[in-house]
């Protein structure tokens, strides 16, 4: 058996999440029927960090172990040929043994889209989270520095979720603001069940102005997910890369896509 390694990117909207369900409609179930008819027999897939209903990835990175032997090429488009057009694998390359996408990481960066604009834009729908009001891109700064570090997360982690431990160590946190667009960019050695977008809510109550600037130090502090703000939208948030010590795979983000969605006037 040979592992292999791939680099996947897809547009979230039309799945159930990446985890494999009954009902087949995720990025996992789809991505395994497409390798299983690239390569004549079933193969179980792992990933580095479950994505939910809605959620992107641009660069999702995935395990298998297979019995056949095939170029890094023909892992590429072979197993394109067999998906659909929102799920396209970008990279592969051959790993060791003891190569596991998700516990061998070391870090993951999300990034998350924000569209500020007075009325929605349908070219965003599903692409980018919408808030209509104007947004304080400043106080969002400055609310979110108390996040940096190692912290217990608890006031972001869903209630459903699973993790042993609520701490995570935040390594960026990140704004980008271009026109209507803000850009958080989030990279921490692990992260929680709807952290991401648990986070993004509250600096959205600072940003409206709702809340004052040490609103998100406050949840930290509290370790309590029911005093914290509403999980906001799946749209706008992206899986942008996974970080592997000793391990040098491409680096895929919205620039080299060529579609340069987060630049996008």
């Amino acid at each position: 058996m040979t592992r292999i390694a791939l680099g996947v990117a897809y547009d979230g909207r039309p799945w159930q999440g990446w985890q494999t369900q009954p009902h087949g409609l995720t990025v996992q179930d789809t991505l395994e029927r497409a390798l299983q008819a690239f390569i004549g027999s079933a193969t179980t897939t792992v990933c580095a960090g479950r994505t939910d209903t809605g959620v992107h990835a641009l660069n999702q990175v995935v395990h298998l172990d297979a019995a056949v032997n095939r170029t890094l090429e023909s892992w590429v488009r072979g197993t394109n040929a067999h998906l659909p057009d929102s799920i396209s694998v970008q990279w592969a390359q051959y790993v060791s043994d003891d190569f596991h996408a998700r516990f061998s990481a070391s870090a993951r960066t999300y990034t998350y889209v924000i569209l500020n604009t007075r009325v929605r834009h349908p070219l965003w729908q599903g692409r980018a989270g919408w808030v209509f009001q104007p947004l304080d891109v400043s106080a969002m700064q400055q609310a979110a520095t108390c996040l940096l570090g190692e912290h217990d997360f608890s006031s972001f982690r869903s209630s459903q979720c699973q993790a042993k431990t609520p701490v995570r160590t935040m390594h960026v946190l990140n704004f980008t603001h271009s026109g209507p667009r803000i850009v958080v960019q989030l990279k921490a050695n692990a992260f929680l069940h709807h952290m991401v977008r648990n986070i993004i809510g509250a600096l959205i109550q600072v940003g409206q102005g709702r809340e004052s600037v040490n609103y998100v130090s406050q949840l930290l502090a509290l370790r309590d997910r029911t005093q914290g703000a509403p999980t906001f939208a799946p749209d706008g948030l992206y899986l942008t890369n996974i970080t592997y010590p000793g391990q040098s795979f491409p680096v895929v983000t919205e620039h080299s896509t060529g579609l340069d969605l987060f630049g996008l006037s």
